[in-house]
């Protein structure tokens, strides 16, 4: 699920900040030591793929990801469509799982009591130093709370860029508002601080590879993460 996509490139990395006047595609794939979304720990070295396309403010995104050493790690396909005017963007987001509910895993089934797929919500606000996001599960195989009732799974994120020694930095802070089991709560709880380093690798004039560090604690879990990857795009 990754870093939705702003998030997903960067923070729902689909949201493009301005409104394009053309129409704009983005095409691009992260390897990484481990998958590691919102402070939980989603599978080990894994190929994340990136196709995007935007315009004026509206784009589409598919995600996915795929493990690369360990072959029962669970596959990816998320597709999400969002729409960004100022600071502010709203965007859906269909997650599907070859794991779940559904023990055939069809990507067609979207039967409320076996489907694979989760559907979320989300709406945010770039205010520059800083961005907002707020997540919230609305349909699909979403979690339940403690009377074993739909949880409508919410997540909130705080994010700060900043640059430092020539590098870009992303320090993150996410909690989840709700008891669920979706992410493992039984009530508000802190599950994501994050810090994020990402600096380009020069390989010639025309070409750079950037790489990227993290170090993610899920202060819930009580478990920690350092992962490092790297991103292929044209």
């Amino acid at each position: 699920m990754k870093k939705i996509v702003m998030i997903a490139m960067g923070l729902l990395g689909c949201a493009f900040t301005h409104a394009q006047e053309k129409i704009e595609t983005t095409i691009s794939g992260d390897v990484v030591s481990s998958y590691i979304w919102r402070g939980q720990d989603l599978g080990n070295v894994s190929l994340q793929p990136t196709f995007g396309i935007g315009y004026k403010g509206l784009s589409l995104t598919a995600w996915g990801s795929v493990g690369l050493s360990e072959p029962a790690d669970t596959k990816e396909f998320d597709l999400t469509i969002g729409y960004t005017v100022g600071g502010l963007n709203i965007g859906i987001t269909d997650y599907w799982f070859n794991a779940g509910l559904d023990p055939e895993n069809r990507y067609f089934k979207y039967d409320a009591h076996g489907t694979n797929h989760v559907f979320e919500a989300n709406i945010g606000y770039d205010f520059g130093l800083a961005s907002i996001q707020w997540f919230t599960n609305f349909a699909g195989n979403d979690g339940v709370n403690k009377d074993g009732e739909r949880a409508y799974s919410s997540y909130v994120e705080l994010a700060v860029p900043f640059r430092l020694a020539s590098t870009e930095w992303t320090a993150t802070a996410g909690a989840v508002p709700f008891a669920t089991d979706f992410y493992g709560t039984t009530g508000f709880a802190v599950t994501n601080l994050a810090l994020k380093a990402t600096k380009d690798i020069k390989v010639s004039d025309s070409f750079s590879i950037p790489i990227f560090g993290q170090v993610v604690a899920n202060p819930c879990s009580r478990k920690a993460y350092l992962v490092f990857g790297f991103t292929l795009q044209p």
